[in-house]
């Protein structure tokens, strides 16, 4: 089942894939013109876990009550929801692609019994149950559920495999012990971490800038020692390399939505076009001229 958007809103859409009773996965692309919020409701009584992984770009939802999720490329989100109503957010010219898995309240009864269905299943509302970043097991059965093409596609067998396994591999890092508590000297206090997302929004607003890590610890009010630990522990990369993850991102949807490769490599701060291909190529691992622009 497919659903798209205008085109005057931009290239989005989703298509669902029913894989069993209770089991769906929803694959969507979004590339919005302008900054898109779309209503989302799920009011049929429903308690649902939400698996979403999200394949490219970020984007977010937020929730009527409040609530907030975060998606972005290389991490998985986790959620759980039962008569939930928000919107879900994207940036004009981004480029977003995600795999959600939808499993129901007699999936997760079926296999994770009673204790797993009164843990993970909110009576109301969103829950936020883990999000991080996607481990390589994961990643290999999320990219095979995406595959669009007839030639690509995996069998039903193969589909209801990959799913049971994506679920099965997520479940058992949930399930597991929490790690133990980093010493008290290192922790990070809730201001620190909104400062530390602070310098992460600076990043995505200026990175047409030549941002350095003291311009980005004197903006946000954080010492350089705390600054890379946090970027290491909260991102899972040093701010170098965070900044160049958002920029070779930006870079590829800016390319793919028709921008010339000296335009996409000034947007994102390189000011040579040479040195910008080459780190686009490290990067994704094909050069920004095969990149295909939307054809208008």
């Amino acid at each position: 089942m497919r659903q798209q958007l205008p085109d005057a809103v931009g290239d989005c859409h989703a298509e669902r894939l029913q894989i069993d009773r209770g089991l769906a996965v929803v694959r969507s692309r979004y590339l919005p013109l302008r900054d898109l919020a779309e209503h989302s409701a799920q009011q049929d009584g429903t308690r649902r876990l939400i698996l979403t992984f999200a394949l490219q770009g970020d984007s977010g939802y937020e929730a009527h009550g409040g609530e907030r999720l975060a998606f972005s490329a290389g991490f998985t989100t986790i959620s759980a929801a039962r008569d939930s109503v928000g919107e879900r957010r994207y940036r004009a010219g981004e480029a977003v692609t995600q795999l959600r898995l939808l499993v129901d309240e007699d999936t997760v009864l079926r296999y994770f019994g009673e204790e797993g269905r009164r843990r993970l299943l909110p009576d109301t509302g969103l829950r936020e149950l883990a999000f991080g970043r996607t481990c390589a097991a994961s990643a290999v059965h999320a990219a095979a559920l995406g595959r669009r093409t007839a030639r690509e596609a995996p069998s039903p067998l193969d589909l209801h495999i990959h799913a049971l396994t994506l679920l099965a591999n997520e479940m058992r890092a949930l399930q597991a012990p929490a790690p133990t508590p980093a010493p008290a000297s290192t922790a990070f206090s809730p201001e620190d971490i909104r400062k530390l997302e602070q310098a992460r929004d600076l990043m995505q607003a200026q990175m047409q800038s030549p941002l350095t890590v003291a311009y980005l610890c004197a903006s946000v009010g954080l010492g350089e020692s705390k600054l890379q630990r946090g970027c290491q522990e909260l991102f899972g990369a040093s701010p170098y390399r965070l900044l160049l993850e958002l920029r070779m991102r930006r870079a590829l949807a800016l390319l793919e939505a028709g921008s010339q490769v000296a335009q996409a490599a000034w947007q994102v701060g390189y000011a040579h076009p040479a040195n910008f291909s080459a780190a686009f190529t490290r990067f994704h691992g094909r050069t920004p001229k095969t990149v295909r622009g939307r054809k208008t």
